[in-house]
């Protein structure tokens, strides 16, 4: 199973996805977010560097690459802790993975606007330096508002939501794991 926890930055994508790689048997974790890494390093003062990783096509084709190659050789759950709000790249990658043999689920964990402001302003991705923890705080502010806007219009259609406003960690672990393990996935269409 290929399992793709997508929502706002700052949502509990990466708290989740170590707590399903424990819970799941064999389970491997995919965060495309490397990729990003190297296309920002690689592409940066070429005339195609953009400001999001996400824009690069080889970042949406590696990425598909590299969560089926995963899938293929680890023969066990694949977690991919990503946000993507942006609708074209959603399809060109969900698309494919909808068709793995592995089986494709897509959940989307969503928080009020009050509860995910609040994670945000309480996290400390850093300890210690608060000047970088500051800045994450800072970008997942910004872009709280794409991820509302994406929920509104398409997203929330696209996979299964777990409202996480007031559940804890170990909450939506359970409510993750009960959905992985009742859902089937009509064809041609993702949970």
């Amino acid at each position: 199973m290929i399992c793709w926890l997508n929502g706002p930055f700052g949502g509990g994508k990466s708290t989740l996805a170590a707590e399903l790689r424990q819970a799941l048997g064999g389970a491997v974790i995919a965060d495309p977010e490397g990729i990003g890494d190297l296309l920002r390093e690689t592409l940066r003062g070429h005339d195609t560097q953009t400001r999001d990783y996400q824009d690069h096509p080889p970042w949406r084709a590696l990425t598909l690459a590299f969560v089926t190659s995963l899938a293929d050789y680890t023969d066990g759950p694949v977690i991919v802790p990503m946000t993507v709000l942006n609708q074209q790249y959603a399809d060109e990658m969900f698309t494919p993975l909808r068709r793995h043999p592995a089986g494709f689920r897509h959940i989307v964990l969503h928080s009020t606007t009050e509860a995910l402001e609040q994670r945000i302003a309480a996290s400390d991705e850093f300890p210690g330096d608060p000047a970088r923890s500051d800045a994450v705080r800072a970008y997942r502010h910004r872009r709280a508002a794409d991820y509302r806007d994406a929920s509104e219009h398409w997203l929330h259609a696209y996979g299964h939501v777990l409202d996480t406003s007031t559940l804890t960690a170990g909450q939506t672990l359970q409510a993750a794991l009960a959905h992985l393990h009742t859902a089937e996935a009509p064809a041609g269409r993702a949970t």
